[in-house]
């Protein structure tokens, strides 16, 4: 019997994922001054790369990190999608890695973490400098140098070279081309149309339940 475990690596979107709206497009519509959807639509027409639409888009907004966080928290803006302790519990048991590899802001993604009680998860996102005269939201790839594209490919290629099986969760047009690089995809919105149309290997999900059931089917082996 071969005794060499595959080593499992699950990579998980933040936003429209494990939160169920997108938190950084709430941040902007309530703190941004300026028409910031005008700059995503040429992120969507493919005009501009992720973190050229990051650092025009935020740059509107002079609010500290205190002002947004309470927003969200006060309010009560923020929900987990059903299923995310679950799905944790279900990686830890079974040994698989988990990160977070987002195209949204770490402070709000580790606040948010924090704040439902989770710890000790690897969070790969953009960082940023609160500045009174907007922020300044900087890509950071794997080999520690700024990039403005093709973040989260990045990070499923380095895990792919350090030899893991990627199972890869997502739900939008930013998840496209590294759910193509994966050996598993979890899909939902955009990213499950693309799926879809290109007939393409996924398993769709609603909630992170969904997640957990099609993790089981992993073989250990």
């Amino acid at each position: 019997m071969n005794s060499t475990v595959a080593k499992t690596l699950v990579q998980c979107d933040f936003d429209n994922t494990i939160a169920e709206f997108d938190v950084s497009f709430m941040l902007l519509d309530a703190f941004a001054d300026g028409d910031w959807r005008q700059i995503l639509q040429e992120y969507r027409e493919h005009r501009i790369p992720v973190g050229v639409f990051s650092q025009r888009a935020f740059s509107m907004i002079k609010a500290d990190e205190a002002t947004m966080l309470d927003y969200l928290f006060t309010g009560n803006r923020v929900s987990i999608r059903p299923g995310f302790h679950e799905l944790l519990a279900h990686c830890s048991a079974r040994g698989f890695e988990f990160v977070i590899v987002s195209n949204g802001l770490k402070f709000y993604i580790d606040a948010i973490l924090k704040h439902i009680g989770v710890r000790d998860i690897d969070v790969f996102a953009a960082h940023t400098e609160f500045n009174p005269d907007g922020l300044n939201i900087i890509y950071v790839g794997p080999d520690g140098q700024p990039m403005v594209e093709n973040f989260k490919r990045a990070y499923v290629e380095r895990h792919l070279g350090q030899g893991y099986r990627v199972a890869y969760i997502g739900d939008g047009y930013s998840d496209i081309l590294p759910a193509s690089l994966a050996n598993y995809v979890f899909a939902r919105d955009d990213l499950l149309r693309h799926c879809r149309e290109k007939s393409l290997k996924y398993m769709p999900f609603n909630d992170l339940n969904d997640v957990v059931r099609g993790l089981q089917s992993i073989p250990a082996y």
